[in-house]
């Protein structure tokens, strides 16, 4: 029923920043994060310590089992409230769905699973939207609060920092060989289905000023939006980059989605490859995550290092 599983659906990263480019620059006291740098939501301030924070996330489906498909799109949407810091407050469903070839009771337990997920992040899930739609199509909008002086973002990154992912990466090329095969790969559920509340709350705990979530761009894609936005370079360990159980199989064996073939294409000129890192490696870094994890400019207990922020420009993978 999907052209494309999860964030592999995303129009690529830049025929979506062209289409956006004459919107950027926009000029209100309140707003503390906009459009401008490609932060995970926009961040107003309301009063001088308090920011309410908004963003919007839906996708075709990336799992057979409809439960399991409301859970991960759910915490895909809250993850970009986590992102910035933030903590969600209420979320509303977006739905689309083809109701002459679905029936209804699936789209209930799409539903339900993210009901679930809102209650175990302590976030009401509350009314919606929904239209008939030949593709089905969920996921929420979800408003949240920061601390206006502790906000994540993407421009503030700096030399000298170690770089941090609180997920393991490969879940698309799971979700593609899913799509393809029917195989079920829980260990990418799991991962999916996981908050990023508590990797931010031990980001924000170690003093992080710049953090994003590593979605439907990949990890390079997504490092270099926060590279370019914050004025550095990177230096990306491609051995310490944690994988889903699975993924490197499935990379052997061909379960490369076109939205990651399009990632790489998109960040290919930014990057630099290092001896032995071959076309393989860079797919993998490229690959399109689903509810992926944090990409945090600094150290956080308890998560690995994976490379570091540097004068320049560009990504260098070794």
């Amino acid at each position: 029923m999907a052209h494309g599983g999860g964030c592999a659906c995303k129009i690529p990263p830049g025929e979506l920043e062209d289409a956006v480019a004459g919107l950027t620059g926009q000029r209100w006291d309140s707003v503390l994060v906009g459009l401008d740098d490609g932060d995970d939501a926009a961040a107003v301030r309301v009063r001088g310590d308090l920011a309410v924070l908004s963003t919007a996330d839906f996708f075709t489906p990336v799992v057979d089992d409809p439960y399991d498909w409301g859970r991960i799109a759910a915490a895909n949407a809250l993850s970009d409230i986590y992102a910035m810091g933030g903590s969600p407050i209420v979320a509303i469903n977006l739905v689309g769905w083809p109701r002459d070839l679905l029936p209804m009771d699936m789209l209930t337990e799409v539903l339900r699973g993210g009901l679930a997920v809102g209650e175990e992040a302590g976030c009401p899930v509350i009314g919606g939207h929904s239209v008939d739609d030949p593709e089905p199509k969920y996921g929420m909008a979800v408003t949240g609060t920061a601390d206006p002086a502790r906000l994540l973002r993407n421009d503030a990154a700096r030399a000298g920092l170690p770089l941090t992912l609180t997920k393991p990466i490969g879940v698309g090329l799971l979700n593609n060989r899913h799509k393809t095969t029917g195989e079920v790969f829980e260990a990418a559920i799991a991962t999916m289905t996981m908050l990023n509340r508590d990797a931010a709350a031990a980001a924000l705990a170690a003093g992080v000023q710049a953090a994003t979530d590593v979605t439907g761009f990949g990890l390079l894609g997504h490092l270099h939006k926060m590279c370019r936005a914050s004025g550095v370079g990177a230096v990306l360990d491609s051995a310490a980059v944690p994988l889903v159980d699975g993924a490197g199989e499935a990379l052997r064996d061909g379960f490369v989605s076109g939205g990651t073939r399009r990632n790489l294409d998109w960040v290919r000129p930014h990057v630099r490859a290092g001896e032995g890192i071959g076309e393989a490696e860079l797919l993998l870094l490229a690959d399109a995550q689903t509810s992926g994890g944090l990409l945090v400019a600094g150290e956080v207990p308890g998560y690995p290092v994976i490379g570091e922020l540097v004068e320049g420009a560009g990504i260098e993978v070794r």
